[in-house]
């Protein structure tokens, strides 16, 4: 298995209009060109500190995916 940035989620995240994101590294690409002001939310921190623990520390992926997808819908989370 994978380990690091390149290890993929157990399901792609998917988002309109682009490809979908299958790995942190994606998801970190992904998170890294939002604004300024979206990424200092409360919601996008958490992703941000979800990816580095999978990413840098072998967590598991699912609580990165989770991140995603709650900061992608904040509404529903």
């Amino acid at each position: 298995m994978s380990k690091g940035w390149g290890q993929p989620f157990e399901e792609p995240i998917e988002i309109a209009g682009r490809e979908p994101l299958r790995t942190p590294m994606d998801a970190g690409g992904y998170v890294a060109v939002l604004p300024k002001t979206q990424q200092t939310t409360s919601h996008w921190q958490a992703t941000a500190e979800a990816l580095l623990l999978v990413a840098e520390s072998g967590g598991p992926t699912m609580f990165a995916r989770i991140g995603m997808m709650r900061a992608l819908d904040p509404g529903k989370a």
